[in-house]
């Protein structure tokens, strides 16, 4: 009988232990995640590929007037830009099929 009971006291102790893990892992809900904010990620995406592709451009013409001479360079910039787009076009894409999805749902 005293094993029993033994028992039940390890059970209920690992009980009120994992309760208390998930009490303090509990403790973060609710309050405001700090960090940049999905819009402001979403411009600096933007952002970043309109500066590659700017940045692939100047390249590109400073090859064409004879100020850069590392044809590889100019190449792997304008590859860079080139996917960047891409995924920015995917992005696009992606986020007008799921408003369709959701515009197009049963109320």
């Amino acid at each position: 009988m005293t094993q029993v009971g033994g028992l039940k006291y390890q059970v209920d102790q690992t009980h009120l232990q994992s309760l208390k893990k998930m009490q303090d892992g509990m403790e973060g809900v609710g309050k405001p995640v700090s960090g940049p904010t999905f819009s402001e990620r979403l411009a600096d995406g933007l952002n970043d590929v309109a500066s590659a592709q700017g940045e692939a451009s100047k390249m590109a013409r400073d090859f064409e007037l004879g100020r850069e001479n590392d044809l590889s360079k100019v190449m792997v910039s304008q590859q860079v830009s080139s996917l960047g787009f891409q995924l920015t076009l995917n992005l696009r894409n992606k986020a007008l099929s799921a408003y369709k999805d959701i515009m197009n749902m049963p109320v």
